[in-house]
């Protein structure tokens, strides 16, 4: 039995993901646009500790997005879609390791971003975009942020991709443990070893500020949307002339 979409836009943020999964199979762009809202954050976070990249995480996720939403019918909720995107993701960045070389961007970011930038004034409002702050707060957090992130950078692969999802990303040991096929111990001790080589790297009373780690939302979130949708799009049309 097909899912009928729903009549209000908003009414999407409050579905559970099983609804939102069920929509997407039916083809609902704002179904997708809500699932890739929700996942965007972990996922760019996961893929950026396996490439180091910010652009080639960007890359990788869209990827794996793609794939995700392409071949939706073989999800079967035997676990979160969260978790099931996350897996096509992490095997999407660690293919693209292990092939030394970078594969063609889906879309062209610049050129996106261009059109965004010269669009008329109030003529691409995102609502997801949150205040502007101060130009000093801006800094400052961004000062910290760099220094946190060139520190987690240092990290050997196994201890920074962990870390990254147990900490940063604050997944449970077990949904860590599950993701990398590796023990709850092996998990706990890979944390313990991050954490001690990043104390020795980050000053007195940094330790704890993560939130704005590796961040994807506002109108980043909302560029990739836009892309995947767009490529899904093509691939029907291609599919279905």
């Amino acid at each position: 039995m097909q899912s009928k979409p729903l009549a209000s836009t908003t009414a999407y943020s409050d579905l559970p993901e099983a609804d939102l999964v069920a929509q997407a199979r039916v083809g609902n762009n704002l179904a997708i646009r809500e699932l890739i809202r929700r996942c965007n954050q972990r996922l760019f976070r996961v893929a950026r500790g396996i490439v180091k990249n910010d652009a080639e995480a960007e890359d990788v996720v869209q990827a794996a997005y793609v794939a995700a939403f392409t071949k939706l019918e073989t999800f079967r909720g035997e676990a979160a879609f969260a978790t099931w995107v996350t897996r096509i993701t992490m095997n999407e960045a660690f293919g693209r390791r292990r092939s030394h070389h970078s594969q063609a961007r889906i879309v062209d970011l610049a050129e996106y971003r261009e059109k965004a930038l010269n669009a008329p004034e109030g003529g691409m409002h995102d609502p997801m975009t949150p205040t502007p702050p101060t130009p000093e707060s801006e800094l400052a957090r961004a000062e910290a942020r760099k220094f946190l992130e060139q520190a987690i950078d240092t990290l050997p692969d196994p201890l920074r991709v962990t870390y990254i999802m147990r900490d940063v990303q604050e997944l449970t040991t077990r949904e860590v443990a599950d993701l990398l096929d590796i023990s709850a111990v092996t998990v706990k001790t890979r944390i313990f070893r991050a954490r001690r080589l990043l104390r020795a790297k980050i000053q007195k009373g940094m330790a704890r500020k993560f939130s704005d780690i590796f961040p994807f939302d506002g109108q980043r979130c909302v560029e990739m949307a836009d892309r995947v949708i767009a490529t899904l799009a093509a691939r029907r049309l291609e599919q279905d002339p």
